[in-house]
């Protein structure tokens, strides 16, 4: 009994703090929902491979001007990661979404995220922010998808930075981005109850 606990305490310990191990990604999406209503395990449907989810709004007008930038993205680690776009607006129905996937050529999974366990292990703030986990579920970044806005309604001509993609990248070579974590520009998640 005292080994198992010791073992146990060694794993929690070699954890990062506020990442989850793929050990823990499991419990902590218990209420993620496909568009069927179906719970699903985003992090069972990456496969070992990187995580990328970019969470995302219907009514977000940042989060609609990034959706050709999204869909890059998709392709670009298409077979490489798996890419899904998070709704946690739990007032946003199946048919919202589908519809919203169509007006704006999306191609990746969707998921419903009406309980914020994904918003919670992600440590995500605002649409449109991503989070990106290394293929063993570790949270490796958090945060803007690059710099094109300055502020909500200010965007620059392009964009200077590319975070999540580079987060994506060092995802993939099994690195660790500089920087972890970049606040965003959109609509505050914490809006929605």
């Amino acid at each position: 009994m005292t080994a198992a606990i010791l073992a146990a305490t060694l794993l929690q310990a070699q954890a990062a703090p506020g990442r989850p191990s793929s050990a823990n990604a499991p419990e902590a999406v218990a209420g993620s929902l496909d568009l069927s209503g179906k719970n699903v395990n985003p992090f069972e449907m990456a496969g070992g491979k990187p995580l990328v989810l970019i969470f995302v709004r219907t009514d977000c007008p940042v989060s609609n001007r990034y959706a050709p930038t999204i869909q890059a993205l998709s392709h670009k680690y298409a077979g490489q990661a798996f890419v899904a776009l998070v709704y946690p607006d739990k007032t946003e129905t199946p048919s919202d979404i589908e519809k919203h996937l169509h007006e704006y050529g999306y191609k990746n999974t969707a998921l419903r995220d009406t309980q914020h366990d994904l918003v919670k292990v992600s440590r995500v703030e605002i649409t449109p922010e991503a989070a990106v986990f290394n293929g063993k579920g570790d949270l490796i970044y958090h945060g803007r998808i690059d710099n094109w806005y300055k502020d909500f309604g200010h965007a620059r001509s392009a964009p200077t930075t590319h975070e999540l993609d580079e987060a994506i990248q060092a995802a993939l070579n099994s690195t660790i981005p500089v920087p972890a974590s970049v606040s965003g520009v959109g609509c505050y998640i914490s809006d929605l109850q």
